[in-house]
């Protein structure tokens, strides 16, 4: 792990997405968070020690989802597949894949494995959040909020949009994992990887952290709440005077998805963008960024990291 010093950052971004508004100034008190993405080797070692089973390892029971098939009521995670030309980009389901049999040690479908794709040093990823909370408290850590994830992502810069400055590939130097080319059809891979990245595979940031933007989303223990400004608590949210100490994220009963009601599973913010963010779509590999993910729910571009404080 490695000891990121505390201090007063300006959180959030203007530039991109009205979820990352407004800006904000934040406190965080010193903290230990892992260099990397918990690996799939770590994660191993988890479930070795622990029995433990993962969402997508587990059929969902459709009592808890009003209307499911009962073919649909099998052990599965999401899985990106690659279209083979352009699509309506407002239809996720023209790239995403409710795959029967995907789950960590199977992540591009049943007939993949760790062993035969050489991914135990990538990071582990369809895990849901009860899986990344299951495993920081195995290991005496938490999940981090999503002040210290960005905190940490900026590496000590402030006001930039990117881990290592304004521009995304100064030079023409790839410095984190994302699709470059026309997403979802068309990765020119120049960073070297068509999905996930062994850990380390980039340089840090100023702090010394691995693949705090690209390669997998990481979840965090925040609650989402559409507007950042409903968890400051300081008496003017969008007053730059005020930091907010710690600042932990919007409540529950906000979190729940608008568009289903009749399913009742929070939403937690993830953090960081993946290896499927693109200039043309899904603009979030940057430390600003932030996105809403069921806490039910494992996909093939989604892992995470833990903390320590104190």
């Amino acid at each position: 792990m490695v000891l990121v010093p505390g201090g007063t950052f300006t959180m959030g971004s203007e530039r991109f997405y009205p979820e990352e508004r407004p800006l904000r100034r934040v406190h965080v008190d010193p903290f230990r968070i892992d260099a990397t993405p918990v690996t799939n080797r770590q994660f191993a070692r988890f479930v070795a020690e622990t029995g433990h089973h993962t969402q997508a390892e587990i059929a969902p029971d459709p009592r808890d989802y009003p209307g499911m098939l009962p073919e649909m009521a099998r052990a599965g995670s999401l899985v990106f597949r690659k279209t083979s030309g352009p699509v309506p980009m407002e239809d996720v389901t023209q790239w995403w894949e409710f795959c029967f049999g995907a789950d960590w040690r199977h992540p591009y479908g049943p007939d993949s494995d760790l062993d035969a794709l050489d991914l135990w040093d990538h990071p582990v990823v369809h895990v849901a959040w009860p899986d990344a909370a299951a495993y920081a408290k195995w290991a005496g850590k938490e999940l981090p909020t999503e002040a210290e994830h960005e905190f940490a992502a900026r590496g000590g810069l402030e006001g930039q949009e990117f881990a290592w400055g304004d521009e995304l590939a100064p030079g023409g130097r790839m410095l984190a994992n994302y699709w470059q080319g026309l997403f979802p059809f068309s990765n020119t891979r120049e960073d070297g990887w068509e999905r996930t990245s062994p850990v380390r595979s980039y340089p840090p940031n100023g702090f010394g952290l691995f693949d705090m933007i690209g390669n997998v989303w990481e979840w965090t223990a925040d609650w989402w709440a559409e507007n950042p400004a409903k968890a400051l608590k300081a008496k003017k949210a969008g007053d730059s005077c005020c930091a907010v100490r710690n600042l932990r994220g919007g409540k529950l009963k906000d979190s729940f998805d608008p568009g289903q009601p009749q399913v009742r599973i929070g939403r937690k913010v993830i953090k960081g963008g993946s290896h499927l963010c693109a200039v043309n779509y899904c603009q979030r590999f940057r430390p600003a960024a932030r996105h809403p993910e069921m806490i039910d729910t494992s996909t093939s571009h989604i892992g995470f990291r833990c903390v320590r404080r104190n």
